[in-house]
């Protein structure tokens, strides 16, 4: 497979991941809601697991709030390449791609929340639900349209 398919979708991968970002902030905006600690206890679980030292007191708690947003891009980013490799380098339809996209991504963080020990979807509630599926929609969406802008009409 030709290394722009691999290329185009970490593009799109990390489009996704900005529109994520920036609909999520606005949602902290809109409904003055402080940021979520999931992505940085995600990343303090991940050093434990991995021996990673990250240091202690307040350098620990800040490289933690570093990690946290890497691994979520990280994250995007390997979804738009799975996804690339998953289409074969061709375009498609854009309500499925934003929805396979879109939900496998949302499937992998809240997994991953979940095998971490992070967080348990199980409890959350309607307004969780809801403030975890938009933003993730939004990546499937501006993911998709960026994956099938950058490949040739008929591909």
């Amino acid at each position: 497979m030709r290394a722009t398919v691999v290329a185009d979708g970490a593009i799109a991968g990390a489009v996704g991941s900005t529109v994520l970002n920036a609909v999520t902030y606005l949602d902290m905006t809109l409904r003055g809601r402080p940021a979520s600690s999931t992505p940085q206890r995600s990343a303090g679980r991940v050093a434990d697991v991995t021996h990673l030292d990250l240091g202690s007191g307040e350098d620990a708690a800040n490289r933690r709030s570093g990690l946290g947003p890497l691994l979520g891009y990280g994250l995007g980013v390997g979804a738009g390449v799975a996804f690339a490799l998953l289409a074969r380098g061709r375009r498609m339809p854009l309500p499925l791609a934003s929805g396979v996209l879109g939900g496998g991504v949302m499937t992998m963080a809240d997994s991953s929340y979940a095998a971490l020990g992070v967080s348990d979807p199980r409890t959350w509630s309607r307004v969780d639900w809801l403030s975890d599926l938009i933003p993730h929609l939004a990546f499937g969406l501006a993911a998709a349209a960026t994956w099938n802008r950058l490949r040739a009409p008929g591909s």
